[in-house]
């Protein structure tokens, strides 16, 4: 039997959707490592990920189909590097292949290895956004205090960490939400890095006080020369573009390895816990390929705020020391829907009406009455200035692990018309100016009535009849 076209198209615009990915960016993803069949020992991560919907795609860095873009697009929305014993990557992969892969709005899962050199290009890549490896590119960082004694009971260099703490108190927890009191992250032999001074720059993981980094290949028993140590080592690292792109720094390659998820392991006090790695790296996952932290402004109004005023809404044009009120719609997505956006209690949201600067900078407010829990509204009523030119509301949002929101709207302020100039008698400090009018135009009157209905005097009339 024969299907109908119709049917054949809804059938296929249906698989279309169930496999749709998650992400808010796209569901294809490039994955790079040494020799595909090493995608074995990662199974279950990629399995996480193909699970939510992602279209995986392995290359080698040597292939010659791997290519980012085509035709001036992007070929792939996600690019994941496993460690790989190549110094280069080849011409596909340079350093300004991949800075334009961020700015089309690509997203970078970059992972690393103590037991491998990162390629010069990667090195080279990680320094234009402000990120400084080991010189050796080969760091190790250990810890002789938390450590996995099961594992690593004479390297030490198998890292029990608890799970990451929220960046600042006005930031949502994305990274740990959800682990048990007695799960640790274990972070084995991994790569730590120093963060430059960019505000784009976040670390997700720092390694603990008494951790640092040295090369391996040195025998020598003393540690003279430490590249960096304690919270100066990011072991997981953040890097947010203007445009939203995201790139993410994992020292360890391996915490994403079958064998750590769900293990049991061993601190030196004997105590034996489970590891949160595999819901950990589903959450640096979901935040790299931008299912997590993601704001969207669903609409924006701003209104005259006056009784009796006009309905208009968003008009181009106001009048100086009107009242209005600026109405701003927001959702945040979190894997696989929308949900209302809720500005943290220690944050502020702020509305800024400004012409080459601002002019009012105001706190937006919960507005219950065109909030749903899809959409979260913040609403705020003020007086335009008594200045007339062209304007903007602008609101500015960028946080850490959050998508960078600004959004402006353009508007013209005039003057006031010669007839909405409010009448001299309704101003009380006119009435004296207006008592002083009043007085010179009755005293003039008085006088010309005086002058002009007034008789001469006799001694006039009798001179004048001499004269004649």
């Amino acid at each position: 039997m024969m299907r109908s076209p119709l049917l054949s198209f809804f059938a296929f615009l249906f698989a279309a959707l169930c496999v749709s990915a998650v992400s808010t960016t796209g569901n294809r993803v490039l994955a790079i490592l040494d020799d595909v069949a090493e995608k074995a020992i990662y199974s279950k991560f990629l399995g996480d990920l193909e699970g939510r919907g992602f279209q995986l795609t392995f290359e080698t860095p040597k292939s010659e189909s791997l290519a980012l873009f085509k035709l001036g697009e992007r070929v792939y929305d996600h690019v994941i590097f496993f460690p790989t014993k190549t110094k280069g990557l080849g011409p596909n992969l340079t350093p300004n292949i991949l800075v334009q892969f961020l700015n089309a709005n690509g997203n970078i899962l970059q992972t690393l290895s103590s037991g491998v050199s990162t390629p010069n290009s990667l090195v080279s890549f990680l320094s234009e956004v402000g990120i400084e490896l080991p010189v050796d590119r080969t760091g190790l960082v250990v810890d002789h205090f938390s450590y996995d004694t099961s594992s690593a009971a004479d390297s030490h260099d198998v890292l029990l960490l608890p799970p990451p703490a929220p960046i600042r108190s006005d930031i949502k927890n994305l990274f740990s939400a959800g682990a048990a009191k007695d799960q640790v992250l274990a972070f084995p032999r991994g790569v730590g890095a120093v963060l430059g001074s960019s505000e784009n720059l976040t670390p997700i993981l720092r390694a603990p006080r008494t951790a640092y980094s040295y090369n391996p290949k040195e025998q020598s028993e003393v540690v003279d020369d430490l590249f960096a140590a304690g919270q100066q080592l990011s072991l997981v690292s953040a890097f947010q573009a203007l445009n939203s792109a995201r790139l993410v720094l994992l020292g360890s390659a391996e915490l994403l390895q079958d064998k750590w998820f769900d293990a049991d392991v061993t601190k030196p006090d004997g105590t034996t816990h489970k590891t949160f790695n595999r819901e950990f790296a589903k959450r640096l996952s979901a935040w790299a390929f931008q299912e997590l932290g993601v704001l969207r402004v669903n609409w924006i109004e701003h209104r005259l705020n006056e009784v009796g005023g006009s309905n208009e809404t968003n008009p181009g044009i106001y009048r100086i020391k009107n009242d209005v009120k600026y109405t701003i719609s927001l959702s945040e997505y979190a894997y696989d829907k929308w949900s209302a956006f809720s500005v943290p209690k220690n944050d502020v949201l702020q509305l800024e009406f400004s012409m080459l600067s601002p002019f009012h900078r105001l706190p937006l407010k919960f507005d219950e009455s065109h909030s749903s829990p899809e959409a979260s509204a913040y609403s705020v009523s003020f007086k335009l200035p008594d200045q007339h030119g062209i304007f903007n509301f602008k609101v500015n949002y960028k946080r850490p692990l959050l998508s960078n929101m600004e959004e402006k709207n353009t508007v013209s302020v005039r003057h006031m018309a010669h007839d909405e100039w409010p009448r001299s008698f309704v101003i009380s400090g006119a009435w004296p100016w207006i008592a002083g009018i009043g007085a010179t135009v009755t005293g003039w009157i008085a006088f010309c009535a005086l002058w002009m209905y007034s008789a001469p005097p006799a001694d006039y009339k009798k001179e004048s009849k001499k004269t004649q």
